[in-house]
């Protein structure tokens, strides 16, 4: 569906992009994350010909945005951060003008123009002016032009910044309904939305990929084995003793718990092995009470931050080696 090879983008000696690689295929909904200053919207404005590339190529169902824009944008609807929205339009004559810059045929553009305003739940509020109307309900006309003339891919650009809770879950919403019909990338900084609305994430870091996989494998590779956290009411050097006859133990980490005689301990287990009844008897039989025991679970923001500290340090490794 989209190719992007070899993508550089230059602001003279500040390389935004540099040299991304990616395919986005159909039918899922991607995350696309990275720290301020990353390049995520560089790329994004890129990937829909709003800005020009230094080195490297974007295909659109086949199509170069940079060489084909008119045929490849006709696969893409995006919604940028800041909605360019008219504010002394009414809803109907926003998206009526839009429809006919998409160039959508006359006799299409009536009912076409009535399907995304119920789509995206804009009947109450059609008449109105732009200007008068709350943020949530313009992100939702930003949407509303993005979806017009129904393209394969929608590019949404942090779609619910600034928006309420109650907004949040809306656009959330909507965004898994055009799932599914549509291939849909979500760029956002708000990692526990991308966790909860996509199924693919791409992490993207000084402009590079620094990560691209399902949320689940992504968990899974940084996690590496499974964890449990323990609360032992014991010393420190009796609690390593006792875990010392315990299998499967890769790793434990210490340190002292709140409650005074108490030890707190990470352990990274093999393989996912379940050692909880071992580790019960093991600490029964000694007569040291475990007062807690909980799996611990690695989540997509320990790899966000795990994956763009590494690429961080590495860079600074580089620089000091030049």
């Amino acid at each position: 569906m989209i190719e992007v090879k070899n993508l550089t983008k230059s602001y003279g000696s500040h390389l935004a992009v540099d040299h991304l690689n990616f395919t986005i295929d159909k039918g899922r909904i991607y995350g696309f994350l990275g720290p301020n200053g990353a390049g995520k919207s560089t790329t994004m404005n890129i990937m829909t010909g709003y800005l020009g590339a230094t080195e490297g190529e974007v295909l659109i169902d086949g199509h170069d945005i940079l060489k084909e824009p008119e045929e490849a944008k006709k696969s893409i609807g995006y919604l940028p951060e800041i909605p360019p929205l008219y504010m002394e339009m009414t809803v109907e004559e926003y998206l009526d003008f839009a429809a006919e810059l998409k160039k959508l045929k006359k006799e299409e553009r009536r009912k076409q123009v009535d399907q995304v305003i119920e789509l995206v739940k804009l009947e109450d509020v059609r008449h109105r002016l732009i200007r008068n109307l709350s943020k949530g309900y313009r992100q939702r006309v930003g949407l509303a032009q993005a979806v017009l003339g129904y393209p394969e891919v929608i590019i949404l650009d942090e779609p619910t910044v600034g928006l309420d809770p109650q907004q949040i879950i809306e656009i959330r919403q909507l965004i898994r309904d055009l799932a599914k019909e549509h291939t849909i990338i979500l760029s956002s900084h708000i990692l526990a939305e991308v966790s909860e609305v996509c199924d693919y994430i791409m992490i993207i870091s000084k402009g590079k990929l620094v990560a691209s996989d399902t949320t689940e494998n992504l968990e899974a590779l940084m996690g590496g084995a499974g964890s449990l956290e323990l609360l032992i009411k014991a010393p420190k050097e009796q609690t390593s003793v006792i875990l010392s006859k315990v299998g499967h133990i890769q790793r434990a980490d210490y340190a002292d718990g709140e409650e005074t005689g108490t030890t707190k301990v990470v352990l990274e287990v093999e393989n996912d092995a379940d050692i909880r009844e071992e580790l019960f008897f093991a600490f029964a039989e000694e007569k040291c009470p475990i007062l807690s025991m909980q799996r611990t679970k690695t989540t997509l923001e320990d790899v966000f931050l795990e994956l763009t500290q590494q690429n961080k340090e590495e860079d600074a490794n580089h620089e000091s080696d030049l």
